[in-house]
């Protein structure tokens, strides 16, 4: 539950989750946070003003490939499947697979309960015909499917890169799990964000706007709100870095000052230039992508990406 401006509304205890994650990650050397952090009410409202800056190309690049390509969805698909997504968000392009396949259900999954059921209601308003099981949950952690799709053959959906948020350890881990949870000769169709210029890359993690940079900072907000923090926001700046070591986009906050700072009760510091990792955003090569999924347990089938080879949405078998 959100705080408010409203003193009277009884406060929820902090997620245990949530607590034991910053705690560990603000107590190892260097720092580093999960990135499922930052989709609070707010987070979520600032990743979808990132998605339509004109430096975030992979958004509007990947919902061009699912309006492009829905017949080819539909031969390969099929009709009468669940749809499952994982971190549906605003499920802003899911609308356009929707329209192609013509699913018997649709489940979306998503940490942040209050945003979920908010599109969850949009969605079934457009579909009325449509089954909408949403499910509160992180989808790292073996989420349970409504009995309402068991029997069903299912598709699992995973647009936007989010695998590139994960170390290849961790993107294997899951894509096992998301094979385990939708079963064989389940279908999964996942956006992978392709390697390009670094400028580019560069761009569209610190846009000129500075929402991104508010994204990032939101996470201090938030441990400070549901922590009991004292993390000043005016302590740290964010930043993007390219790694050409491991083909990603790094999201830091950097202390700009000495801090110290109690979250939770724990007393932390930081030097001037000290950083909190809070995101990477792993970018693919061709057989990068092949050989992830494939680790994952599932087999590439076909594969859509757009004229400049920006952005790639993966159809795969279990």
């Amino acid at each position: 539950m959100l705080l408010t401006k409203d003193a009277t509304l009884p406060l929820r205890a902090p997620d245990p989750a949530f607590r034991r994650d910053i705690l560990e990650g603000l107590s190892r050397e260097p720092k580093a946070t999960p990135p499922i952090w930052f989709y609070d009410r707010r987070g979520s409202e600032l990743f979808e003003a990132i998605t339509d800056l004109p430096e975030y190309y992979p958004t509007r690049t990947e919902t061009a490939l699912l309006e492009k390509y829905g017949a080819d969805f539909a031969a390969m698909v099929g009709p009468g499947r669940a749809v499952v997504e994982f971190g549906a968000g605003s499920a802003r392009k899911t609308p356009h697979l929707l329209r192609a396949i013509d699913p018997a259900a649709y489940v979306p999954i998503d940490i942040s309960g209050e945003f979920l059921h908010a599109s969850s209601a949009e969605l079934a308003s457009t579909f009325p015909g449509l089954p909408v099981l949403p499910v509160v949950g992180d989808f790292n952690r073996d989420p349970s499917l409504p009995t309402a799709v068991e029997g069903l053959p299912r598709l699992g959906f995973f647009p936007g890169s989010t695998i590139g948020n994960m170390e290849p350890e961790a993107a294997v881990d899951l894509l096992r799990a998301m094979h385990r949870l939708l079963g064989e000769g389940s279908m999964l169709l996942i956006g992978m964000d392709r390697i390009k210029d670094r400028d580019r890359l560069i761009a569209a993690y610190d846009d000129a706007a500075g929402v991104t940079a508010a994204f990032n900072l939101n996470l201090i907000a938030r441990i400070n709100r549901e922590l009991e923090g004292d993390m000043p926001l005016d302590g740290f700046a964010h930043r993007a870095r390219w790694n050409d070591e491991k083909a990603r986009i790094e999201m830091h906050l950097e202390a700009v000052r000495p801090l110290h700072f109690h979250v939770a009760g724990q007393c932390f510091r930081m030097a001037t230039g000290e950083t909190i990792h809070t995101e990477s955003s792993h970018k693919y090569g061709t057989r990068d992508e092949r050989l992830l999924l494939r680790a994952g347990g599932w087999e590439p089938l076909r594969e859509w990406t757009d004229a400049d080879g920006l952005f790639s949405l993966i159809l795969a078998e279990a």
